[in-house]
C-alpha cells in the first residue's frame, strides 16, 4: 500500500508539472515529465507499474489535454512494455546509457502521439516537436537521482 501512495503521488506531481502554463517559446523544449515518472517506476518496480497504470495515465492525459480518447494511452503503454521488457537491462546500465534509452522511448513517444495526430489530421505546427525527446534526455541523469532518493528515502522496495 505504502508504494502505491508514492507512486501514484510522484504521478501525480508529474501530471501537473505537465499541465503547467509556460511561454510559447518554451512549449516545444517541456520535458516528457509523466513519461519520465512512468519509464523510471516501470524500471524499478515492473510488477507494480505495468501496462495497466500506463493506460489509465494516458486516459488520464488525454482527458486533461482534450486530445483523442487513447492517443496517449497507447503510447504510453507501448513504451511501458518495452522497458518492462527490458528493466533488468536498463537498472544496470550507467546514467548516460539510460540517457539515451530514455531519448529513444521519447522519440518512439512522440512518433506514436504524431502519427495518431496524422490520422486525424492535426499535425504540430512545427519541427521543434522532437525536442521534448533531447530534454527528457539530457535531464535524465538528474531525474533518474532524485526520484531514486525519494524511493529510497520513503522505502519503496
Amino acid at each position: 500500500m505504502h508504494n502505491s501512495v508514492v507512486i501514484f503521488c510522484s504521478l501525480l506531481v508529474a501530471v501537473i508539472l505537465a499541465m503547467l502554463p509556460i511561454p510559447d517559446w518554451m512549449l516545444w523544449l517541456r520535458p516528457a515529465w509523466v513519461l519520465m515518472v512512468i519509464i523510471f517506476w516501470a524500471m524499478m518496480m515492473p510488477n507494480l507499474v505495468g501496462v495497466g497504470v500506463a493506460w489509465i495515465v494516458g486516459i488520464i492525459l488525454d482527458l486533461l489535454n482534450g486530445t483523442l480518447l487513447g492517443e496517449h494511452a497507447l503510447a504510453l503503454t507501448v513504451i511501458v512494455y518495452m522497458v518492462s521488457y527490458l528493466s533488468i537491462r536498463l537498472r544496470m546500465s550507467p546514467l548516460l546509457q539510460q540517457g539515451i534509452s530514455v531519448f529513444i522511448f521519447t522519440l518512439i513517444y512522440l512518433f506514436i502521439i504524431y502519427c495518431v495526430q496524422g490520422f486525424i489530421g492535426e499535425l504540430p505546427g512545427s519541427h521543434l516537436y522532437w525536442l521534448s525527446a533531447v530534454t527528457s534526455m539530457v535531464l535524465w541523469p538528474w531525474f533518474f537521482v532524485v526520484m531514486r532518493d525519494i524511493s529510497k528515502w520513503f522505502k519503496v522496495a
